[in-house]
C-alpha cells in the first residue's frame, strides 16, 4: 500500500491504496464519491467515466498510481449546484430512464463539448461510446446538441 495525494473536484485528498487499485474504487470506497458508477470493470460501458485533466477516461481501468499529478473531476465536481449546461440539458430533455449510466454519459458529453463545442451527430456517435441499456441514445444526442 502507498499513500497518494490527489486533486479531486478541486480539493486536495489523500488516500492509501494499492498502486493498481482502479481510480473508480478509490473514488467510491475511499472518498465516498459514489456518483461514478461501476458497470463492467473493463472500460467498455463508460458508466465510470470521469475527467482527468479535462479528458474523459474510464476510471475502472486507470490505476490510482497514475493520477497523482492529474486533476480528477467526478460528476459531483462538474458543477457545484448541478447546473452545468450538460446537466441542465439532461434534465430539460428528460434523458434519464433508470439513470445508472447517466453520470458517465454526462461526463463524456461535457468533455466532448469542451473539445468540440458544436459537434455533429457523427461526432457525437464517434465520441460518445458509453452504453445505455435503456435506449436513450437519441435523447442523449439531443441533449448534447441542446447544451452546445
Amino acid at each position: 500500500m502507498a499513500t497518494y495525494k490527489l486533486s479531486v473536484n478541486n480539493k486536495p485528498m489523500t488516500v492509501t491504496a494499492d498502486a493498481d487499485t482502479p481510480l473508480l474504487w478509490v473514488l467510491r470506497d475511499h472518498l465516498n464519491l459514489v456518483g461514478t458508477k461501476f458497470g463492467c470493470g473493463v472500460a467498455a460501458c463508460g458508466a465510470c467515466t470521469v475527467h482527468l485533466d479535462g479528458n474523459a477516461v474510464r476510471s475502472c481501468s486507470v490505476p490510482v498510481s497514475s493520477v497523482a499529478t492529474a486533476k480528477v473531476t467526478t460528476i459531483e465536481g462538474l458543477s457545484a449546484k448541478g447546473d452545468h449546461p450538460v446537466q441542465k440539458a439532461w434534465s430539460d430533455m428528460d434523458v434519464a430512464q433508470c439513470g445508472y449510466c447517466q453520470s458517465g454519459q454526462i461526463m463524456a458529453a461535457a468533455a466532448l463539448l469542451k473539445r468540440m463545442p458544436n459537434p455533429t451527430d457523427a461526432d457525437i456517435d464517434n465520441n460518445i461510446t458509453n452504453i445505455c441499456r435503456c435506449g436513450t441514445q437519441t435523447r442523449i444526442r439531443q441533449a448534447i446538441h441542446f447544451s452546445s
